[in-house]
């Protein structure tokens, strides 16, 4: 395998989230431990993943959803997005919650 073609397989995953305050639905990333140097500047990578987020996702749906079934302090996990310091989406796995769920 090139170093090209192994190359376009990498990227780091990061888990996404909604946390629900007394005011407000926020947008959580969880970052992995272990993270591609080339990520210099941690808001562009949270910045992508939100982009990503509500590329894939209804936001009013989804945030309709959260704030109907989620109590403040909780916070609920949406999947995970794998990205590549260049903002290629390698992968994800995101999925709103139901209302009513």
């Amino acid at each position: 395998m090139s170093d090209d073609a192994a190359e376009a397989g990498t990227g780091d995953t990061f888990g996404v989230g909604i946390r629900v305050t007394e005011a407000e639905l926020r947008v959580v990333v969880r970052v992995p431990s272990e993270i591609d140097s080339g990520w210099t500047d941690p808001e562009s990578f949270q910045g992508m993943v939100e982009q990503v987020l509500w590329e894939r996702l209804d936001r009013e749906e989804t945030l309709r959803a959260i704030a109907s079934d989620t109590d403040p302090g909780e916070t609920v996990m949406l999947g995970t997005v794998t990205l590549r310091p260049d903002g290629t989406v390698v992968d994800s796995s995101l999925e709103a919650p139901l209302l009513g769920e």
